[in-house]
């Protein structure tokens, strides 16, 4: 074949980014992307995933941003394909994961002709991308300049605070070529920037935060590290604050860790007792509702530190901002903070964790039917590192808040969820991303959110991902069957809106994909279906209403308890 200076200018990109730290490539099929696919493919250092459909291959992409830090590329053809990376790119936006977006494009002399499968991509993604980039087609005279693209690119996907980046590249034809010699520059590795302390600002702080009524809210973002989590146990330890800490923290086997705040918090004394004077915010926010209402209406001192420069603050409440390594700042905090000591602060809460703990333990036991808080706790009892999956991917809506507001979390396992525009959709494709960058991955999953992502099932079986799905089948919305739609509309408008019954064979669906999948009917045989290595789906029957008498159950059992 002749040389082609796409197929050269691609080889340049895919060196310069391998170079850099990238590893991964979602793609879907297409014709005008064809440059960057083999330059992709032919590269041994980059692990290659074909989508049939660009969602999907989007999702994957940030699944292994999740898990691994860095970002994959993600890339399509021309026309409305790039559009269906759409959502992929807004919750990378929002939950600040790298990814590489390339676009393929025609070529300026096909835009606006009615030319086929063209349509305008400049700034697809808008605001949603930390840059945005159409270089034109390649051109050999500008060819110094691609390894400079190149290393920007990456750049600005890692630094700072990560996100996606849009690279709209125009290939003309023909498609398909030798590269020819790259121009020179070795590959570079980047040095990025990140926060520093600012031991001035912080000494400033100490004054306001120095209160004994405190607690620590430890979100995604507070255990990115082991030494972070240290930090974070030594600031509660020297404080006597106690941790709030959601599932996605890292921090939820420390002693000092509560994870039933939500049913806490629904007990009136109990929350009026323990209304907080200052608040440190570490990393994102927990899914509870009661727990941020609570924590919104309290009239703390609220402080958010956060490596990454964004502000999360859905209640208007933050009176300060720390932008820092999370490890070196609470360690240096705990150096300084006399909080609770001397004072029997942490005891309480010590003591009310273990009363919920064990009421809602006695409840579940008590309950003859597989609850879906049940199935939480037991899938997440299967991941970490002494069990043979670490990794759990949470779907929105029930799933996320059932293991936050039920389940433990064993020191080690890593736990993932879409919670930054909090959508149900790309969730398998996003535990594909994670199976295929760390290894066996298991996902908790409604049905609902299962049949939105069911084109991830394609060529499920033959990834070689060790991904085990277990979905909770209730046919329709159950969420929704917690909200005030569900007692103030007639039911028969309630289903039809919100309860969205859609009566799929679930198990026909994953058998079509040549899929193993069991359907498990108590403990003994969802954990026996989990030891299973994936791909593979287990499926759980629930029933909506009697899910919402589960919840009732159990929070009652705890409020009694603490009564």
């Amino acid at each position: 074949m002749p040389v082609n200076p796409a197929a050269t200018f691609c080889a340049t990109l895919v060196e310069e980014w391998v170079g850099a730290g990238v590893s991964a490539a979602m793609v879907a099929p297409g014709s005008r992307s064809t440059p960057l696919a083999l330059a992709l493919a032919d590269h041994p250092g980059i692990r290659l995933e074909v989508f049939h459909d660009e969602r999907s291959a989007g999702f994957a992409a940030l699944g292994h941003g999740l898990a691994t830090g860095q970002p994959a590329v993600v890339l399509c053809s021309s026309g409305t394909a790039g559009t269906h990376f759409h959502a992929a790119v807004v919750e990378a936006d929002l939950s600040s994961v790298p990814m590489l977006v390339v676009t393929a494009d025609r070529p300026p002399e096909l835009l606006d002709v009615g030319a086929a499968q063209t349509i305008d991509q400049t700034r697809l993604f808008g605001h949603s991308v930390r840059w945005f980039h159409a270089p034109g087609p390649p051109d050999e005279q500008l060819s110094r300049t691609w390894r400079s693209l190149a290393r920007r690119s990456y750049r600005a996907t890692v630094d700072t605070r990560p996100g996606p980046v849009h690279l709209n590249l125009a290939f003309r034809e023909p498609l398909v070529g030798e590269a020819g010699p790259l121009p020179g520059g070795e590959p570079e590795v980047l040095a990025v920037s990140s926060p520093r302390l600012d031991l001035t600002s912080l000494e400033a702080l100490v004054a306001r935060m120095d209160r004994q009524r405190g607690v620590i809210i430890a979100g995604r973002g507070a255990g990115e590290r082991s030494s972070d989590v240290d930090a974070v146990e030594r600031l509660s330890s020297e404080t006597g604050w106690p941790v709030l800490a959601d599932p996605r923290s890292g921090c939820r086997h420390l002693d000092s860790a509560v994870w039933t705040a939500d049913a806490l918090l629904r007990h009136e004394h109990f929350a009026r007792d323990h209304t907080p004077e200052v608040v440190l915010h570490i990393g994102d926010p927990w899914a509870s509702r009661v727990t941020n209402e609570w924590l919104t209406s309290s009239g703390a001192y609220h402080v958010h530190l956060s490596a990454l420069p964004r502000p999360l603050d859905p209640g208007h409440v933050m009176r300060q901002w720390i932008t820092a390594p999370v490890g070196p700042t609470c360690e240096w905090l705990a150096t300084r903070l006399q909080g609770a000591r001397g004072t029997t602060w942490s005891s309480r809460w010590r003591n009310s964790e273990r009363v919920a703990r064990e009421a809602i333990a006695q409840a579940l036991d008590g309950m003859q039917a597989l609850t879906e808080p049940t199935i939480a706790r037991l899938v997440a009892s299967q991941v970490g590192p002494q069990q043979t999956v670490r990794n759990l991917v949470l779907s929105s809506s029930m799933p996320v808040r059932d293991v936050e507001w039920y389940a433990p979390v064993a020191v080690g396992a890593r736990v993932y969820s879409n919670r930054g525009a909090n959508g149900i959709d790309g969730v398998i494709a996003t535990a594909i991303g994670v199976a295929a960058a760390v290894g066996p991955t298991v996902v908790l999953i409604g049905d609902v959110a299962f049949l939105h992502d069911s084109t991830s099932l394609t060529a499920l079986a033959h990834r070689g991902v060790d991904l085990r799905i277990v979905v909770v089948d209730n046919d329709g919305g159950g969420i929704f069957s917690f909200l005030s739609q569900a007692s103030a509309l007639p039911g028969e408008r309630f289903e039809q809106l919100f309860g969205t019954p859609h009566g799929t064979d679930l198990e026909a669906l994953c058998r079509a994909h040549h899929l193993p999948v069991v359907t498990a009917n108590d403990a003994e045989s969802l954990l026996a279906a989990l030891q299973t290595a994936g791909p593979s789906v287990v499926l759980l029957r629930s029933e909506r209403a009697a899910n919402v008498v589960a919840h009732q159950r159990i929070n009652r059992a705890v409020h009694d308890a603490l009564r």
